[in-house]
């Protein structure tokens, strides 16, 4: 926390301001956290379950340094996303293949512990406010809903792509007139700011797994055979430079008088 010249308090928001750079880096993140985890389980053969222990214990590193900056940094809160979603990808698919969970069913449970997370975040702060994420319980509401919403899209994203017969193409198409719609009842319908956001949050991991897996999967499965390497390669070289011009502009900060946080 800091005062202003006017002897004000201002509580920092350890997550970042919505922007248009937040969600373009927010879908580079997601196109990277599929593309990834095939990248380490497939190609390095490493296996889903290895895999999933090792991402796992670096994202629990990440998570540490993230709640140790007590304010918006941009490299370890993109660092985070770009874990996490790996991550949830990972849940999803050991739901799946190693212990036999449908697609249908894991995007129903992935859809209540996501509903559940957001009851209690409420309960406890009285708030799902995006822009006072100021302690460090409302931080770990925060993260736990982001690790739901990339696991719920995961799942969604499958089962409309490969259960459901759609493509990959397709299949990111039809997520990006959703999120499209959603920004136009955002601007034009008055539709609430915290729904709009959240479901954009969770909309955008499908469009993202979408488009990884348009660029990197072979001719005869829809994509483009760019591969996993290239793909991901590209991806964290987009974010990156993202990332840079967010910390050298601080594109992303905000402060909110602390009493109006509480």
């Amino acid at each position: 926390m800091t005062k202003t010249e006017a002897g004000t308090t201002l509580a920092f928001n350890r997550v970042p301001k919505v922007t248009v750079d937040f969600w373009l880096i927010k879908l580079l993140a997601v196109t990277m956290g599929e593309t990834a985890a095939d990248y380490l389980g497939v190609n390095l053969g490493l296996g889903l379950t290895v895999t999933s222990i090792i991402m796992t214990a670096v994202l629990a590193v990440a998570l540490l340094l993230q709640f140790r900056q007590k304010r918006y940094v941009p490299w370890s809160y993109w660092l985070a996303v770009v874990l996490i979603s790996v991550v949830g990808t990972l849940v999803t698919d050991n739901m799946v293949d190693n212990f036999g969970v449908k697609l249908t069913t894991s995007t129903i449970i992935f859809t209540v512990a996501l509903a559940v997370t957001f009851a209690a975040w409420y309960t406890s702060e009285k708030t799902l406010s995006i822009h006072t994420v100021f302690t460090s319980r409302r931080e770990a509401f925060y993260w736990l809903a982001i690790l739901f919403t990339f696991a719920l899209g995961t799942a969604a994203g499958d089962l409309v792509s490969e259960q459901f017969g759609l493509g990959y193409f397709y299949t990111g198409i039809l997520f990006g007139m959703i999120i499209a719609s959603l920004a136009f009842g955002y601007y034009f319908l008055e539709l609430d700011p915290i729904l709009g956001f959240w479901l954009a949050y969770i909309f955008t991991r499908p469009l993202g797994a979408s488009i990884g897996d348009f660029l990197s999967q072979p001719h005869e499965y829809g994509g483009l055979n760019l591969g996993t390497t290239i793909t991901s390669v590209l991806f964290l070289g987009l974010i990156a430079a993202t990332v840079l011009y967010m910390t050298l502009t601080r594109d992303g900060e905000e402060a909110v008088p602390f009493n109006a946080t509480r």
